[in-house]
């Protein structure tokens, strides 16, 4: 670990006051280690060790963030929710809104294992049954979120989300987070084709979507796949941005990542937010998942450009965010720097979508 990550990890952990609180909460144990995720971009991960039990923690960076972003307790609610349903989510422990433990809220729940795909499937993974199974389970543990029966497991409207306009404010909120991150960033350089993105998306909004639950974040690398030959998502990651609203929203954001052979280079800078060996031989289309996705939930999937279009904005605002986290110092992340150049990248592809050349 260098100098600036062993100071980084001081501030995102105190393990000696995280050891106390554990003990308090499980009982004591004779063995005890705290590691850093290094492979997250948005909310901080540790993997704790405590006695026999392998853990994970999620917080928030550390620094000032932009409103609603990096909701730890809101992630811990929905994966606690999901506990007795067929979504495939770990075993929630522990909540806790104590600032004197971690500097922030924290929850802790069970690790999982298995394999996250990132820059490659493993071995195992690697023919054609295996490949065109790895798009499907993406897709079938999808329908599974969209098909919950959000106010039975304590998920209501007007508390959990607000289905009415969620789209529209979608639009907003990012445009609102896009411009919280300009406040520091255009002091370096400015994104002037965001703004041209913004006002298209603002004149399309699609009228009356469905409303389900939403992820927020559904993509091939926020799902975990067991260890056995034939793939099987055993977890799904990372439900910060989860509520009630557009399923389209979610399948539009997970197509953003998912690539074809007939796309062109992912944006410049941000490669290392674009696995790009969905493209290869075997792996299903963005247009196959689609249709399977409608097959399984009768939604039609109108407006696509309108959705991956938001998705890419989306990206670009989490992009931006992350790039004045890098230039405030708050964050030890070498990809945040790489933002520089990615965003405006980014917007360039989401003006691509919105014209018609990157289809679906």
């Amino acid at each position: 670990m260098t100098e600036r990550s062993e100071e980084y990890f001081r501030r995102i952990v105190d393990v000696d006051a995280l050891a106390e609180y554990l003990e308090a909460e499980l009982g004591p144990v004779a063995e005890y280690d705290v590691r850093r995720h290094e492979e997250g971009h948005s909310n901080e991960t540790l993997f704790v060790t405590w006695g026999g039990k392998e853990l994970v923690i999620r917080r928030p960076p550390p620094g000032e963030t932009a409103e609603s972003a990096h909701d730890v307790l809101r992630e811990y609610r929905v994966v606690d929710a999901l506990q007795e349903t067929d979504v495939r989510v770990p075993t929630t422990v522990l909540a806790s809104e104590d600032h004197s433990v971690m500097g922030s809220d924290f929850y802790v729940m069970e690790r999982v294992e298995g394999d996250v795909l990132r820059e490659a499937e493993p071995e195992r993974f690697r023919n054609p049954g295996a490949r065109q199974a790895i798009g499907e389970e993406l897709i079938d543990r999808l329908v599974e979120i969209h098909e919950v029966g959000y106010e039975a497991v304590g998920l209501e409207e007007g508390d959990f989300g607000y289905p009415p306009g969620f789209t529209e404010r979608q639009v907003r909120r990012w445009s609102e987070q896009l411009e919280w991150a300009f406040e520091v960033t255009e002091a370096e350089r400015e994104v002037p084709v965001l703004h041209e993105v913004r006002e298209w998306l603002e004149a399309n909004v699609p009228e009356d979507p469905p409303s389900t639950l939403v992820h927020g974040d559904y993509k091939l690398d926020n799902v975990m796949f067991g260890p056995a030959d034939d793939p099987e998502i055993v977890a799904i990651f990372d439900w910060e941005m989860s509520t009630l609203g557009d399923p389209f929203t979610d399948l539009g954001w997970m197509l953003s990542y998912w690539w074809d052979a007939k796309d062109p280079d992912p944006p410049a800078g941000s490669r290392t937010l674009n696995a790009t060996f969905m493209a290869g031989e075997d792996y299903p289309t963005r247009v196959e998942l689609v249709d399977r996705y409608e097959e399984r939930t009768g939604f039609e999937f109108e407006h696509e450009r309108f959705y991956r279009a938001l998705a890419v904005y989306k990206l670009a605002g989490l992009g931006e965010m992350f790039f004045r986290r890098h230039l405030e110092g708050n964050a030890d992340d070498p990809m945040y720097p790489k933002m520089e150049e990615g965003v405006p990248s980014m917007a360039d592809r989401a003006l691509r979508i919105i014209e018609g050349e990157e289809p679906l």
